[in-house]
């Protein structure tokens, strides 16, 4: 049970001045507890996608589905505006905190707060890492590694095991940027012939791949044959960036990603990408069936993966017309 302590009423003044966050709310509380409508807060890493607006707008949606009143806040890609909205969540006394980490470290002192103050945390998408599991509920998401394995095999049997990769990570100490680089690289490392060249991160952003790939090929013209990208939008990017060289994506240079947006797909089904891995951004029935279940006070599973497909040119135009995302 919630503590309606003297510790929220004193953070309310401050906490609600340090994040902007506003409600989303239905007339029909299918999930009300006991005649009480439940209240969410999220906190969102931020608008850097198109996997990431999907995520938030299942979120929503979902919310309103259900009557769920959802206080959301975008923490613009910094983790301290996160930290901020939990505490402005903390102080509203709201049933149950879902964090979308930015990163996986630092959140430790926060989600002791929540626990001190009684109120459940449930962390989404992206994993933390904490010296005490009881800090959250569980963890709804992807399995990152999973998705890193299966590029790296796919690559392996398109190339026989050869080629120079250039790999565009995701936003430095991210989870998926982390896990997805850790499993491809324990999977392509027992094939000699196969490498990474160079790494660097493009922050999940379009523009960042873009850039990011403009100074792989300053650097190494054309001599590599392969850029693995951890998201779809960096991939998209990196692809303007190769066009704008003279060359050909999908043809001249195996292009390979991962979240499975619909624009990505459209590029596999014109030969532009590769392979696609996905990564389901829509969270939002989940989410809140754990939250009702929390309310509740029954359990729920510690960690619940979404189901992730492979998408290649054998496969990607025919799931395009009930792509959702």
């Amino acid at each position: 049970m919630k503590s309606n302590s003297l510790y929220s009423l004193l953070r309310l003044g401050v906490a609600l001045l340090a994040v902007s966050t506003f409600t989303v709310a239905a007339q029909d509380n299918t999930t009300a507890a006991a005649g009480k409508t439940i209240t969410v807060g999220l906190a969102q890493t931020g608008a850097e996608s198109a996997w990431r607006t999907a995520n938030t707008d299942s979120m929503k949606s979902e919310a309103e589905k259900r009557g769920i009143v959802l206080k959301f806040a975008d923490g613009q890609g910094k983790q301290e505006n996160q930290i901020r909205a939990v505490r402005a969540f903390i102080a509203q006394d709201v049933d149950v905190i879902v964090i979308d980490p930015i990163v996986d470290t630092g959140w430790e002192p926060v989600l002791r707060e929540a626990k001190e103050a009684g109120i459940p945390v449930i962390i989404s998408d992206r994993t933390v890492q904490v010296s005490d599991p009881t800090l959250y509920k569980c963890f709804i998401g992807s399995d990152f590694k999973k998705e890193g394995r299966m590029v790296a095999d796919w690559l392996i049997k398109k190339t026989g095991g050869k080629g120079r990769i250039l790999e565009i990570q995701g936003t430095t100490g991210s989870a998926p940027a982390n896990d997805r680089h850790d499993a491809f690289i324990a999977e392509i490392s027992k094939y000699p012939e196969m490498k990474i060249i160079d790494s660097q991160s493009g922050d999940f952003r379009r523009e960042g791949g873009k850039e990011v790939m403009e100074a792989f090929l300053k650097k190494y013209g054309h001599d590599f044959d392969i850029v693995y990208s951890h998201n779809d939008d960096m991939a998209l990017g990196a692809i303007q960036a190769i066009q704008e060289a003279g060359l050909k994506p999908g043809q001249d240079v195996i292009i390979v990603s991962i979240d499975g947006i619909k624009e990505a797909l459209q590029a596999v089904a014109a030969g532009q990408i590769n392979c696609v891995v996905e990564c389901n951004p829509l969270s939002g029935p989940k989410v809140y069936d754990a939250v009702a279940k929390i309310v509740a006070g029954q359990p729920v599973p510690r960690v619940a993966y979404n189901k992730d497909e492979l998408f290649d040119i054998t496969n990607a135009a025919a799931a395009l017309p009930t792509r959702q995302y």
